[in-house]
């Protein structure tokens, strides 16, 4: 599949999230970061938030729920506006319902995993995604440094998916920039999550074109 760029909202301006929006253009998503300061230790963005943001952006929302109880607050991203929702699987209680329900009201639905969660117990339930998401830092904060230890599981996961079939996306989430990107797709992710990367620099749209080169040449060179 072509490559996609989803910005992080997590790193722009929280208090004009539409000008944000309209900074990215060329942006396949626009990456939301919900978290409750339960799963995660920090509190962000809602559902009033996603809903006045759907309205205001052109780009569809990628909301990945950083939050405690995904089965119970999840099909309301949908309803929000979201156009997809990725929930962690060490949250869900129930993740093939929650898939379906996410599904079911016609939104894509994502399955993320923390570093240190191993992806291949979860090979089973690919039936019922669209997208997996691999952190590669630590979900909470915004502006980490990647690591590098999470390529060979983004490896793993790209063989998962191939065995498999299907149109699974594989999203990469954290630290992810000019200087990191190919790394991540030559391991195979084809989704890329950039905050600081882009809100930080000077001309987002310029950047979000930049790194969709970068990993688009290293994806055709590896497949």
């Amino acid at each position: 599949m072509a490559i996609q760029i989803a910005p992080s909202l997590l790193a722009a301006d929280l208090a004009n999230l539409a000008a944000a929006a309209a900074a990215v253009p060329g942006a396949d998503w626009l990456h939301v970061d919900v978290m409750d300061n339960h799963f995660v230790p920090n509190l962000t963005l809602g559902l009033p938030v996603v809903e006045s943001l759907a309205r205001a952006a052109q780009q569809p929302l990628d909301c990945h729920l950083m939050i405690a109880d995904p089965d119970r607050w999840a099909v309301g991203y949908v309803e929000a506006g979201a156009a997809s929702v990725t929930f962690h699987i060490e949250a869900a209680t129930a993740p093939v319902r929650l898939a379906r329900e996410l599904r079911t009201h016609g939104a894509r639905a994502g399955l993320a995993v923390r570093p240190a969660t191993d992806i291949e117990p979860y090979e089973d339930l690919l039936s019922e995604l669209d997208m997996v998401l691999v952190m590669t830092v630590e979900p909470g904060f915004g502006g980490q440094s990647f690591l590098d230890v999470c390529l060979p599981k983004v490896a793993r996961a790209r063989a998962m998916l191939d065995r498999h079939g299907g149109d699974i996306w594989l999203q990469v989430d954290g630290g992810v920039s000019l200087d990191t990107i190919e790394r991540c797709a030559e391991a195979g992710a084809d989704v890329f999550v950039a905050g600081s990367a882009v809100f930080g620099a000077d001309d987002p749209a310029a950047v979000v074109e930049a790194l969709r080169g970068l990993a688009t040449g290293m994806s055709d060179d590896t497949r």
